[in-house]
């Protein structure tokens, strides 16, 4: 493993009008198909709601990382409140993963669901990422059911 730059210039910003052009860079390596115009929109969506936010994890004038999230008032698998905070999507540049930078996402995101009102925190992944499942299991999550869909065209 590489060792680790200082992380202690590290900050994690809410999403702010200033960095949403950012943030809608950043989805888009963690969701492919979709396209910068509409991430773009869905950030400024974002800025006006009270249910959603994002944080973006910024080193050195640099950003790394997002976390998306929400907070889901209808029944959430697994869960026995509401609001739950519900983690949406995570990502951090594939060379900076493993030093903590999800991690502290996590954390502020924790933070936010607490000062809405939640008790709980959900997320999802599909069955076949392991990479996916292994961070959930690394920050605290617990599986509490595995689900495959079907569809039918008729």
């Amino acid at each position: 493993m590489k060792a680790s730059p200082s992380f202690q210039s590290m900050t994690i910003e809410e999403i702010s009008k200033d960095n949403v052009s950012d943030l809608a860079q950043l989805v888009l390596y963690l969701w492919p198909e979709c396209n910068y115009k509409e991430e773009f929109q869905n950030g400024l969506k974002i800025l006006k709601s009270k249910n959603e936010t994002a944080f973006i994890a910024k080193n050195h004038g640099i950003y790394l990382g997002f976390i998306q999230l929400s907070l889901r008032h209808e029944y959430v698998e697994g869960t026995s409140s509401s609001p739950v905070l519900y983690m949406e999507g995570i990502y951090v540049d594939p060379s900076h993963r493993k030093e903590g930078i999800a991690k502290k996402l996590v954390e502020k995101a924790q933070l936010w669901g607490k000062t809405n009102g939640c008790t709980e925190m959900a997320s999802d992944s599909f069955i076949s990422n392991k990479n996916s499942i292994d961070f959930h299991q690394s920050v605290g999550f617990e599986e509490v059911s595995r689900l495959v869909t079907f569809k039918k065209k008729i």
